[in-house]
């Protein structure tokens, strides 16, 4: 009998709402080099230019919207009484959020909030931001100005939660990774972590992911058109994983 359900989301799922996946082919971001906005090393060179690199994707936040498979999700949740449903997500963006979702792990952070930078003196607390982050802000806790920086886990920089993260998929009685590629780590290998703990894994994907051997079931093509009819064959199942198998070929 399913209860615990632990979903990976990544860029895929977003894409679909109009936000752009994180590394293009050209290893560009938003026509900026990866280097000078997702590091610690870009932030010290030049502050200025990540602040308004952030800003600049916390106003777009502002025009795009939640698509059917973030409300899917949101439904899930809602429905689910078997156990939990605890989403791990990849994306920096709050449409889980606005969709409904709650129990929600950003191991990458959050374009949302900013935090106070412990290596230019801050004290390392969270606050949420919603308008331009500016050098002259000043940290309502510690009062010191030009230690606000984006909440962001750049490359070099440890994911969060992955203590609880690891807790859930131990528990977990069912795995399901939305919209990722299957080759940026530790995400990636969640799905053999929870292999490892015999857990049935599905894989929701434009194309089979890198990953795709270690998932038990694959679902392909756009996560807002399959993702609403699974967690329908879901809810239906009553946990009854056999049943909703079947559904899966």
């Amino acid at each position: 009998m399913l209860e615990n359900i632990v979903i990976l989301t990544g860029a895929g799922i977003s894409a679909e709402s109009g936000i752009p996946v994180f590394r293009s082919e050209t290893g560009l971001w938003e026509e900026h080099k990866v280097d000078d906005v997702a590091t610690p090393e870009g932030y010290e060179r030049d502050p200025e230019l990540v602040r308004n690199f952030y800003n600049t994707l916390r106003a777009n936040l502002k025009k795009v919207a939640p698509n059917p498979a973030h409300l899917a999700l949101a439904e899930l949740q809602k429905k689910w009484k078997n156990g939990r449903v605890t989403i791990v997500t990849q994306n920096i963006d709050d449409l889980h959020e606005r969709a409904g979702s709650v129990n929600i792990l950003h191991m990458h952070g959050e374009l949302l909030k900013q935090s106070c930078y412990r290596a230019h003196g801050g004290c390392g607390r969270v606050f949420d931001i919603l308008e331009d982050q500016k050098e002259t802000d000043q940290c309502p806790v510690c009062h010191r100005t030009g230690t606000l920086r984006p909440h962001i886990v750049w490359f070099g920089e440890m994911p969060l939660y992955m203590d609880q993260i690891a807790n859930e998929l131990r528990n977990a009685d069912l795995f399901i990774s939305i919209g990722t590629s299957g080759v940026v780590y530790p995400a990636a290998g969640f799905v053999s972590t929870a292999r490892s703990y015999g857990v049935p894994t599905v894989e929701f994907n434009l194309e089979p992911s890198a990953t795709k051997g270690y998932f038990d079931y694959g679902v392909y093509g756009k996560a807002g058109t399959t993702l609403p009819k699974f967690v329908s064959q879901l809810l239906e199942s009553e946990g009854d994983f056999e049943k909703l198998a079947a559904t899966l070929g």
